[in-house]
């Protein structure tokens, strides 16, 4: 649950969604991954380090260049704690939906009764 608890705290500002965003294709400096945001070199690092901790992102070294890559794993314990609550709302909708399809049969007979 720590992993997830992580995750969700990773995920919950739009600019690391964003920088996640950008990372499905491929490895990107920090530089790179600023670029679209109007905001410094340090709070982007930031926002990183936070995605870092969580275990969404890598860093390595080649020479100068620290590249960011994305590092999905994590994202494996959300979507299964996820998957519960989808079947929960698809049985809800399903049972729903059975609800509704029975009003109307009982409308429409109804209707035939009334017209009779």
């Amino acid at each position: 649950m720590e992993t997830l608890d992580r995750t969700l705290g990773a995920l919950a500002h739009p600019v690391r969604r964003e920088i996640l965003d950008r990372l499905t294709a491929g490895p990107k400096s920090v530089t790179e991954l600023a670029e679209p945001f109007a905001l410094s070199l340090p709070a982007v690092s930031m926002h990183i380090r936070t995605l870092e901790k969580a275990g969404l992102v890598t860093r390595s070294r080649d020479a100068q260049w620290r590249p960011c890559a994305l590092a999905a794993e994590p994202m494996g314990e959300l979507s299964e704690w996820l998957e519960r609550y989808r079947r929960f709302w698809e049985q809800s909708l399903d049972r729903l939906d059975a609800y509704a399809q029975t009003v109307k049969r009982e409308e429409a007979a109804d209707a035939a009764h009334t017209e009779d």
